[in-house]
């Protein structure tokens, strides 16, 4: 089956994707939820057309993200947890600790479901990497370090 999104899917496609799903995820998830819409070829039509006429707007926007992303390249961020032994951590860092702690440490606000952390949650003070998508074209990899509180 093939559906035009209508919103961005998590592991599925972004806005104005066509992609193709099984029948059951597409009719029973996908179209009762408003995510997506059937991709006839009149569809299709009204597709190309605004997608056409959105690319002026889209380059500005993709320019203003990689602004945003040569920001977040020069940033050093350190979270402080408190730790037990083996730098083990209470609790763990998660996606929404460190988009809080790029806003403080630069004014830049992201949205915590556009931070993926690799590998989940952090439970272990140490180095890290994150994924920041700032746009479906520009995506950041984000180096940062979970140090244990004295």
């Amino acid at each position: 089956m093939e559906l035009i999104l209508k919103n961005d899917v998590e592991n599925l496609g972004f806005k104005d994707d066509v992609v193709t799903v099984k029948n059951g995820y597409g009719r029973n998830y996908l179209i009762p939820k408003g995510y997506a819409i059937l991709a006839t070829t009149s569809a299709k039509k009204v597709l190309a057309e605004n997608l056409k006429q959105r690319a002026f707007k889209e380059k500005k926007i993709v320019d203003d993200a990689q602004v945003i992303a040569d920001q977040l390249k020069g940033l050093e961020i350190k979270i402080t947890a408190k730790a037990g032994v083996g730098n083990k951590l209470f609790g763990s860092v998660t996606n929404a600790d460190l988009s809080e702690a790029i806003q403080k440490e630069s004014k830049i606000a992201i949205e915590k479901k556009f931070i993926s952390i690799l590998g989940g949650n952090v439970k272990v003070a140490g180095p890290y990497e994150a994924t920041i998508r700032l746009h479906r074209e520009v995506i950041v990899n984000f180096p940062f370090e979970v140090v244990a509180e004295a």
